[in-house]
């Protein structure tokens, strides 16, 4: 009975696996063949809003708030959202508005809405100094170049594109986790959307930019209809789609500055995303073990026991997934380039966050405890 159970598992581990190569296989080209950047120059330039949430005196704030006032466009504003007046990002704003002058640019500090998801409260907030049509909302860690509005704003030239959103890379801190953060989103992460793309559309925005048109947030129900999610990136595109709009990813890659200061406050971050995702998208979660090519081909040559093809396997898993290494920072400009010995233990720390993932709703949120419901809102 034993030999059986034993015999079962190592087929299924070996069926496991072989999914594994076909999907590493198939992101290796999806990521090959993309090449991000600013894209080509538009004509469709609306006056544009951009909405900068904070929460924090975040690593490097200056520097990415800065980026986004440096934006060579014809017509824009930047509005900053806080709180309350005791937020450390305040006076981080404050220095950024007196280095800009000419700029169109507004503070709003706390207001009368009220969102289980802060983030989406602050939006709220800050909604009604918005001067423009099209707005544009970029988490506090994101840094772009001049050339950003222009590529994000775009796809909107189409009528049928309801969002834009865009991938983003890691721009890590010094310190292994801050690196690990970073290759997960630029070999893991991105490469998954690619894939998602090309099977099915886009059905969700990312946070590192979600786009939208003001008229069309008012018909989904506004912030009201995202405030009690955790993830209110995904939301709006879910909602976008439903209203018959489509989201379009730009070819822009935002940089996300990473500072992780320890291993726990890393797999705290990824355990709280996992979660989130589960109670989503619980099928999609369950089947994305299939990313995790070198862990999954390990399990198999245990199981195995050393046969032949598994070494052979573990070999194609370890060689795709270097490759993958090695070509995005063609695919995704300003990717950062980390070391190769970080790909297996990035690829085994991954598998351990999706099996924990597997169960548990409580996480972790900007230092407070939370529990993720099923239907993917923020629990009392």
């Amino acid at each position: 009975m034993a030999h059986s159970a034993l015999a079962l598992l190592t087929a299924a581990a070996l069926i496991a696996d072989l999914l594994a190569v076909a999907y590493a296989l198939f992101a290796l080209a999806r990521v090959m063949g993309h090449r991000g950047g600013a894209g080509k120059p538009s004509a469709h330039t609306p006056a544009v809003s951009v909405l900068k949430p904070l929460h924090g005196g975040d690593f490097e704030l200056y520097e990415n708030l800065r980026s986004f006032c440096e934006q060579e466009y014809p017509a824009f504003q930047v509005i900053f959202g806080v709180h309350d007046d005791g937020d450390p990002a305040l006076p981080i704003v404050e220095r950024v508005m007196r280095a800009f002058p000419e700029r169109d640019l507004t503070l709003v500090i706390g207001g009368t809405a009220d969102h289980a998801n802060p983030k989406v409260q602050n939006l709220a907030n800050m909604l009604g100094s918005a001067k423009h049509e099209i707005l544009v909302i970029a988490d506090s860690d994101m840094r772009v170049d001049p050339s950003y509005l222009r590529a994000v704003v775009a796809p909107f030239a189409a009528p049928n594109v309801g969002a834009v959103t865009c991938l983003y890379c890691g721009e890590p801190s010094p310190g292994i986790p801050s690196a690990l953060a970073a290759m997960h989103l630029q070999e893991e992460f991105a490469p998954s959307v690619l894939v998602a793309t090309a099977l099915q559309g886009l059905r969700f925005c990312l946070g590192a930019t979600m786009a939208v048109r003001s008229s069309l947030l008012t018909a989904i129900g506004g912030f009201a209809a995202l405030g009690p999610y955790l993830a209110d990136d995904y939301m709006l595109g879910k909602l976008v789609r439903e209203r018959g709009r489509r989201v379009a990813l730009s070819p822009y890659v935002v940089r996300n500055v990473i500072a992780e200061p320890s291993f726990g406050a890393l797999w705290r971050h990824e355990l709280r995303w996992a979660r989130t995702i589960r109670m989503l998208r619980p099928l999609g979660y369950a089947c994305s073990f299939l990313t995790f090519g070198i862990s999954l081909a390990l399990i198999y040559l245990l199981l195995a026991r050393g046969a032949p093809l598994a070494i052979a396997l573990l070999g194609a898993a370890l060689v795709i997934r270097l490759a993958l290494h090695g070509a995005v920072p063609a695919a995704l400009p300003g990717a950062a380039r980390l070391p190769l010995w970080l790909v297996p233990v990035r690829d085994v720390l991954s598998f351990a966050v999706w099996a924990a993932g597997l169960a548990g709703a409580k996480s972790t949120w900007r230092g407070r405890r939370i529990s993720i419901r099923r239907d993917g809102k923020i629990g009392v």
